[in-house]
């Protein structure tokens, strides 16, 4: 026993029941011995052409597609599929082969496995016509098959039910397996997620269902656990009694940019806070997992979900944001109703009811139209007690780790040093670990990531039924409030901070916004 017992803080989780060693990942294998078909739902579309294509040919060039595929957009434009090719070429680059013959000749391989099926997307009989091109492609009918639902979340409800009557999922028995993925919003609340979920199961099961939140691709979150885990410095002083707050921000300098139809239906809860933020909270926060399999890690992130407390208008900020730069404002861009109360700015105050984050507040904080554009992590621990040097300096500082998602991911530890000098001078310096600089390697897209993990059957970051559940948990009462008051959200200038309240409110809670 420690003689300093007093200075010893050991964290033991109550739900903690062994340490078995950590299983890896990556012992799911791509199932090379089927051909597969990758169906993109909505392939006209901006996210299927700007993100999923390109991130399918990146897995194409660094050779983790089976040798037989095919890929095939459904949506309601019409095009041939010259056209269609067309459209993808002009956004794939050759990011792993700069050589430029081998680039052409990757895709020109990869545009001749593409086709394109049109159809309306609530209507059997298009989707039958889909499965009859699948047969063309494959008349064994024993391929693997990855559907993408790259559409706007009000035609989940259509599209499945169309499916119900195109036999487009395979039976069991002699034919591969099929997967779907899901965009988000899921649903506007927690009864509209529960009823997509409802009608969506009648189609595809729940181990077929692939709920893909983007962020949870991307490289630094992905590094978060290894962060965490893996560290032994970080592991003693993860806690309440070490660490003064969390700040959770995503911030963007673009507005509407044409998305005024679905943004305006949504807005910035329900967008980014309720999904991206809080699935990097659930990372943050959770206690280790026994494993690495997607059983353990998701059993994690439930519980620390479920000691979430519901937010709290009092807790809750939100803004719109008005002209400025010459650029219009958030009621004049086109589409939106011009008394639109839907919130471009959010900021909420979070608290985690359980042992280890009992008093601890976390912010989360998005906002459009802002002067800068960035998503950043921000742990900010506790002055240290007694501090012989706090006559030294009248600016000390709390240590700090901040983890930079984007755009130049990075992690950094600000401390305290002494200034080169005859004096006793403390000032803050910071320890750097930049991607860029520290690794030779191309960081992958998060769709990349998350498009390979479906291939794999790996569900670790993709997002469960009851995981949704409590997530919608967490924000619908407030998202209702909200609404049935009929709250104005507070003005903030284009290319600006955000709201006023919302300072105040980090200052509140000691955060240094």
């Amino acid at each position: 026993m420690s003689r300093h017992k007093a200075d010893v803080f050991i964290y033991l989780s109550p739900e903690r029941k062994c340490t078995t060693p950590m299983s890896s990942p990556f012992e799911n294998k791509i199932d090379n011995g089927r051909p597969l078909s990758i169906i993109v739902i909505g392939a006209s579309g901006d996210l299927a052409l700007r993100k999923i294509m390109p991130a399918l040919f990146s897995l194409y060039c660094r050779d983790f597609l089976p040798k037989e595929f095919h890929i095939v957009g459904f949506a309601r434009t019409t095009m041939t599929n010259e056209d269609f090719r067309e459209r993808v070429t002009r956004r794939l680059t050759c990011r792993y082969t700069p050589e430029a013959s081998r680039c052409a000749e990757q895709m020109d391989a990869f545009l001749n496995r593409c086709t394109y099926v049109a159809g309306d997307y609530s209507s059997s009989e298009s989707f039958r016509q889909l499965h009859s091109e699948l047969e063309h492609l494959d008349p064994e009918g024993k391929e693997n098959r990855i559907f993408y639902m790259s559409i706007p979340p009000f035609l989940f409800l259509d599209v499945a039910h169309a499916f119900t009557g195109a036999d487009l999922m395979h039976r069991e028995g002699d034919a591969g397996w099929s997967r779907v993925v899901v965009e988000k919003p899921f649903g506007r609340d927690r009864a509209s997620s529960d009823e997509l979920t409802a009608s969506m199961s009648q189609v595809f099961r729940e181990e077929q269902t692939y709920r893909i939140d983007h962020y949870l691709g991307k490289e630094v979150i992905q590094n978060l656990m290894v962060l965490r885990f893996s560290n032994l410095i970080f592991d003693p002083i993860w806690h309440r009694n070490i660490i003064e707050n969390v700040s959770i921000s995503w911030s963007e300098e673009l507005g509407l940019e044409g998305r005024a139809g679905y943004f305006d239906e949504y807005g910035i809860i329900r967008d980014v806070v309720q999904n991206h933020l809080l699935q990097i909270l659930a990372l943050i926060a959770m206690e280790p997992p026994i494993g690495l399999d997607a059983e353990h890690i998701r059993a994690e992130k439930l519980k620390v979900l479920q000691c979430v407390s519901p937010v709290e208008l009092e807790n809750l900020v939100v803004g719109q944001y008005t002209e400025g730069g010459g650029k219009v404002g958030y009621l004049e861009e086109d589409g939106v109703p011009k008394d639109s109360i839907t919130p471009t700015f959010a900021a909420a105050v979070l608290h985690i009811n359980n042992r280890r984050w009992d008093g601890v507040p976390f912010i989360l904080r998005a906002g459009k139209a802002l002067n800068t554009s960035n998503t950043e992590i921000r742990i900010l621990f506790r002055a240290m007690p007694g501090n012989i040097f706090s006559a030294a300096s009248g600016h000390l500082k709390p240590n700090e780790l901040v983890i930079r998602v984007q755009p130049d991911a990075r992690i950094y530890i600000r401390i305290n040093n002494k200034v080169p000098g005859l004096g006793m001078e403390l000032g803050n310096s910071e320890l750097d670990l930049s991607y860029a600089q520290a690794f030779d390697a191309i960081i992958p897209e998060a769709y990349e990531s998350l498009l390979l993990d479906v291939l794999r059957g790996d569900r670790s970051l993709f997002i469960p039924s009851k995981e949704l559940e409590v997530a919608w948990d967490v924000f619908t009462p407030a998202l209702h409030a909200l609404e049935e008051q009929g709250i104005v959200p507070e003005s903030y200038p284009l290319a600006g901070c955000g709201p006023d309240k919302a300072i105040e409110l980090g200052e509140r809670y000691g955060f240094p916004i």
